[in-house]
Order: structure tokens, then sequence, then C-alpha cells
């Protein structure tokens, strides 16, 4: 099934009856994420938030212990500000970073009590396991039992 702007609605709509209201794209650089986000907000008036701007943009003046200290109160305003029940997250790799002390699948999971969030994950999803970056990799995260519904894309553009 390619990953589609229909498909994304979908898992929307079962998002929104979720306990935490997040849906993943899950898969690696260059399968589509970014422009079915673009086609999703376009068609919908969501808006799109490119994380690695925005918390850059918060956390320039901040020296590395105070970035670490507000990195998540600095995440959780960005969505916050932004209007609508439904926001794209994309590019999320800030997040990962590892000098900045973040769980980043729970910083997502804690934002999406109040908004629904679509995010762009470059890594993957297989047998329950989702996963950034490889291992041996600083900023390599696996997790097992995800409480998002992940949508897991592969190299065609596809959904699994």
């Amino acid at each position: 099934m390619a990953l589609s702007a229909d498909n994304l609605k979908q898992a929307i709509r079962q998002a929104g009856d979720l306990y935490y209201r997040l849906v993943l794209l899950a898969g690696p650089q260059g399968t589509g994420k970014t422009a079915v986000l673009q086609a999703l907000a376009k068609e919908n008036q969501y808006p799109v938030i490119n994380v690695n701007y925005q918390l850059c943009k918060g956390m320039l003046e901040l020296t590395r212990n105070q970035r670490t200290r507000q990195v998540e109160r600095l995440f959780k305003a960005v969505v916050g500000s932004v209007p609508g029940d439904v926001v794209l997250l994309d590019n999320l790799e800030v997040l990962f970073d590892p000098s900045l002390e973040v769980v980043p699948l729970r910083l997502l999971l804690a934002a999406s009590r109040n908004q629904t969030l679509v995010a762009s994950w470059n890594g993957t999803y297989k047998d329950g396991t989702l996963t950034y970056a490889e291992p041996g990799h600083p900023e390599f995260v696996q997790y097992k039992q995800v409480e998002a519904l992940v949508i897991p894309v592969d190299h065609d553009g596809h959904a699994d």
C-alpha cells in the first residue's frame, strides 16, 4: 500500500481516540514522509513544524547546561503554541542529540496528550520495535511496545 494523505487521515482519526494521540511515519530518509506531510498540511490546513529549526532557534542563546534543562519546556511550548487539533512534525533529528539528554519518544508522547501529533521518524519499525539510527551510532535508540500508531514506510514510499 502506498503511503498517502488518505492513509494518514485515517490514522489521525484513529489516534484521536487514544490516550497518546501520536502517529509516527517511520522510515529511512528519502522515503517520502515529508512530501506526504506537506500534502496533508496543504489539503487540511494543518500546521507543519520544522522541529530542528524551532528548537535550535529557541536554544540559540542558551548554554549547553541550559539547553539540557530547557529542551522539554521549549518543545512543549513550540507544539502548544500552534493552533489546531492536529500538528505535523518534521525534522526531529535534534531531539536525538545525546547532549540534550531527552528521551525523544517520551517527549513526543507527552506532547500528544493535548493535540494529535503526526511526526516523521527517520528510522524503522519492525516486529513491534521502533529504532532510530544504527546500533553503535551515538544517537541510536530502540523502543519496544510503542504507545503510538506507527506507520512503517519502506524505500519505495509504501506503508507496510
